[in-house]
């Protein structure tokens, strides 16, 4: 029964991930660029699906299109995408450097990842409170004895416990790389 709420559990700390792959501290990566969408042909479109993202240094990254014509519009949706930086291309592939990062705006960057943490553990919590009203709602009803309805707490609150320290894992590893 608890199986049902752990799997929304692991799909929250998935999805922390997500968030975090795309916070830009100092290093060039390509997970920076996943939320970048390029018009191509009316349809937009991941980055990655109209050009190569490569890192060949720690503060470059380089992407290389698939269609030479598209050099344009990748290069606009990098810029929309508000994450301050400026590509530029040559005619035959864009150039983005990564500057390093101000204190202050790292200092910036740990508040956000320190505030999502903590909007993901509300929905860890969240979810085992949904469990604890449906195992409630259950013993009412007659299909679960009071000891099985206490089992289920348990194993939920253990489940809410293990995935709340993962989050803070998660978070303390980003702030630690953020800062670096």
């Amino acid at each position: 029964m608890a199986g049902d709420y752990e799997s929304r559990m692991e799909k929250s700390v998935s999805s922390l991930k997500d968030e975090y792959s795309s916070i830009r501290t100092g290093r060039a990566s390509a997970s920076i660029f996943d939320k970048v969408r390029v018009d191509y042909y009316g349809t937009p479109t991941p980055l990655n699906q109209v050009g190569t993202v490569s890192v060949p240094e720690a503060r470059m990254v380089v992407v290389s299109p698939f269609d030479k014509s598209l050099i344009g519009a990748i290069e606009k949706a990098i810029q929309k995408a508000e994450l301050g930086l400026n590509p530029s291309n040559d005619g035959k592939v864009i150039r983005i450097s990564i500057p390093p990062l101000t204190a202050e705006r790292r200092k910036e960057l740990v508040k956000q990842a320190k505030s999502t943490a903590e909007n993901y553990r509300t929905a860890i919590r969240n979810i085992r409170r949904d469990g604890n009203d449906d195992f409630k709602k259950q013993q009412k009803a007659g299909e679960l004895t009071e000891d099985q309805l206490k089992v289920e707490t348990d194993k939920l609150q253990k489940l809410t416990d293990k995935y709340i320290d993962e989050i803070n894992k998660i978070y303390d590893a980003k702030e630690k790389e953020i800062m670096d």
